[in-house]
Formats: structure tokens, sequence, C-alpha cells
């Protein structure tokens, strides 16, 4: 009966910012792993073995135990509080719009559309906390002469401005947009046709068991597709101006340079770990928004009914 309560715009805002944070918190981690696989192939000096997962984690547990696992961790929280809560609330606002009056959501062409649109934007508001996030997941691989040392993402952010321009904020803004154009497309246009497809076929109903496959069919498709255009935004946003020349001058050229350097597969570096990011982060993202939203809608009806 709650499914006849409408979701206000704010509402739907909130709840994608609390699902994707708290599946942050649970993952970040794998995250961190991730990033330092991704940077792991510009250690020259490093060899197969150490770039390697197990080499990496290794040395992170040698460096400084468990808490290597969660250097960036506020970043983290910021990063989704902006892009997470813009790009969510927007698809669900948009795909209410788009659903029509007989209650038939929109199709597959117009999903990626919304999803493109709602995943840009919210690239564009979250880039700060990922340029944060990115330094300070990689900072333990530079040199020590070259670590930045940050204490918290508020104290990246102000060092940035401050040392580098408060542009450098959006240093890879356009990368990140890519690669969040591409994540949301596949990410958010895929549960949604996922979750209409496997209703449809009669094995599942609209509970826990749905949004579970729902959500894993989703991660699995978005980490194939935005794997490389990641380690690209990646790349360009822990690079260093060298005598005023940028490592990188874009996502293509920074993805071209990856496959000359050390081959085309390596676009898929970090593969295992970004897919154990994606999938559970996916999952909890995906269950804890449609807990949150039938938590809500129980709630109004709840006090609708007492009126």
């Amino acid at each position: 009966m709650s499914d006849s309560v409408a979701l206000p715009p704010l509402v739907k805002f909130f709840n994608g910012g609390l699902s994707a944070t708290v599946a942050t918190v649970i993952v970040h981690p794998l995250d961190v792993l991730k990033n330092r696989m991704q940077m792991a192939g510009r250690d020259v000096t490093a060899t197969e073995a150490q770039k390697s997962m197990g080499g990496i984690v290794r040395s992170m547990l040698k460096e400084k135990g468990v808490t290597a696992f969660y250097p960036g961790l506020s970043a983290g929280i910021l990063r989704q509080a902006t892009y997470s809560t813009t790009r969510l609330g927007m698809y669900n606002s948009l795909f209410t719009i788009m659903t029509g009056e007989d209650n038939k959501p929109p199709n597959l062409l117009v999903k990626l559309g919304l999803a493109s649109i709602s995943g840009v934007t919210g690239a564009a508001v979250g880039t700060p906390a990922e340029v944060a996030l990115i330094r300070m997941t990689s900072d333990a691989q530079l040199p020590l002469s070259e670590r930045r040392g940050y204490t918290s993402v508020f104290n990246a952010l102000a060092r940035i401005a401050r040392e580098e321009g408060i542009a450098t904020w959006w240093r890879g803004c356009i990368a990140t947009m890519g690669r969040a154009a591409v994540v949301n497309m596949a990410q958010l246009a895929s549960y949604s046709q996922s979750k209409e497809i496997y209703l449809k076929s009669g094995y599942f109903e609209d509970n826990i068991v749905l949004h579970f496959a729902s959500s894993m069919t989703s991660g699995a498709i978005t980490t194939v597709a935005s794997l490389p255009v990641d380690i690209a935004k990646t790349r360009i946003q822990s690079m260093k101006i060298i005598d005023g020349v940028p490592e990188y001058s874009g996502t293509i050229n920074a993805m071209v340079k990856v496959v000359k350097n050390e081959g085309f597969f390596n676009l898929w570096k970090g593969i295992v770990p970004y897919f154990a990011r994606i999938g559970p982060h996916t999952v909890l993202t995906f269950i804890a928004l449609e807990k949150f939203n039938e938590a809500y809608k129980v709630a109004v009806y709840e006090r609708q009914s007492k009126k």
C-alpha cells in the first residue's frame, strides 16, 4: 500500500546520497587497493610481483598495517555526499518524470540518456572531493620527498587551493565526467532494465532477492565498461606538472599512453579489486536505497492512515 506514496525530490536526493555513503564506508579498503594497483604501472623500479594485487596488499600491510586501507575515507564520504547525492537523486527524479501516466517505465534508450545526464552533473559537483580522494589514497606510493601528507579531505582541499590554485579542484573534470557518463549509463540504466526484465520473467517478486540480482548484473556490466576510463581518470588526477607540461593531455591520451607503455590489457589493471568494490558497492547502494525509500513510504502511509 505504501507504493502509492510518492517520494518528494528532496527525499530522492537525500536517500541517494545516504545509501551511497553507507556503501562507501564498507567497501573503502577495496577502493584504496584499486587506486594503488592502477598507479603501480608508473613505478619502473617495481617488479611484476610487487605490482600484483598480492604484492601491493603485502606492501600496504607492511607499511601501516590495516590502517593502510583507510586513507582518504573522509574524502570518500564527501565524494558520495556530493557526487552520488546528485546523480542518484537526479536520475530517480528524471525517471519519475519520464514514466508514463500508465506507470510504464521509459525505454532503455531514455534510461541511458537520463543516467548519462545525471552522472555528468554529479561528476561536475563531486570532482573536488574526487581529486582529494585519489591523492589521499595513492599518497603512500609516492617517494617520501613527494608525499603530500594530507590529514583530511578539508586539509587536502585547502592545501590544493593554496598551493596549486582553486582550479586544481577540478583537475581531470572532463575525464571524471566522461567516466561518470559511462559508469552511470552502465550502472543506473542496467539496474533499472535488469529489474524490469527480471520482474517480467515471473521468477522474481519486488523484494531484496530482485534487488540483489539486478544490482549484481549492474555491477558486472559497469566494471567492464568503465575500468579503462577510470584508470585514465586516476592517472590524470594524480599526475604531476613538470616544467609546466602535464603528464597527460586528456582521457584518450592517458589511455593511449597506458596501452603503449604498459600493454593493452593494463586498461583493465586491477579488475579484481575494481569488481570486488563495484559489485558490493552497487549491491549495497541499491539495496540501501530501496530500503530507505520503502521506509519513507511506510512511515508516510502510516501517518496518513492515522489522520
